[in-house]
């Protein structure tokens, strides 16, 4: 039978710090410490804790959801007597809340916070696909063939995209967890 411990490894040779300047000389100096690294630390976030708005003490992006689901609310209460009454509203509600949630998304995002590659790389596609098909739609009768012709490009746009914001998310992420260990 083979024996498993027979190769261990020696103890450790890393030094030790000497414990309160015992054991040191007096004409060596303190190890200098790097200036400023608490307040470093203060300015990168732990890889726990939520990026800062660049606006911090104000939540604008939540009070942007607030009030667009507020003005949804409203909104679908009035349309029951008919858009005209309800619609501006409801749009101006889902809009604001849109806003709000793209801004937080894109900020964790970047900040190696949360990934939220999928969204962010679905919205442009959506975009540019509502925008091709209504721009049709006004001149002709036959979005649904240039819908289906415009799917390959979606899907290819989608691609890249998701490629681009995924590596961007990697590298953020590796970069928000190096100055945690710090």
């Amino acid at each position: 039978m083979a024996k498993h411990n027979s190769a261990r490894r020696g103890r450790s040779r890393k030094r030790r710090p000497a414990p309160s300047g015992a054991g040191r000389s007096a004409k060596l100096p303190a190890a200098p410490r790097a200036a400023g690294s608490a307040r470093e630390r203060k300015q990168s976030p732990a890889a726990d804790e939520r990026p800062q708005a660049p606006w911090h003490p104000l939540p604008l992006s939540e009070l942007l959801i607030l009030v667009g689901a507020v003005a949804v609310v409203v909104g679908l209460s009035r349309s029951s007597k008919g858009f005209a009454a309800g619609g501006p509203t409801l749009l101006a509600g889902i809009g604001a809340a849109m806003i709000g949630t793209i801004e937080v998304t894109l900020r964790e995002h970047r900040a190696g916070y949360r990934s939220h590659t999928l969204m962010l790389a679905m919205l442009p596609v959506i975009l540019f696909h509502s925008a091709v098909i209504l721009i049709v739609a006004a001149f002709t009768t036959v979005p649904r063939v240039v819908s289906i012709g415009l799917l390959p490009l979606d899907v290819a746009s989608f691609a890249v995209l998701f490629k681009l914001l995924r590596a961007r998310y990697v590298d953020a992420r590796r970069e928000r967890n190096f100055a945690a260990r710090r």
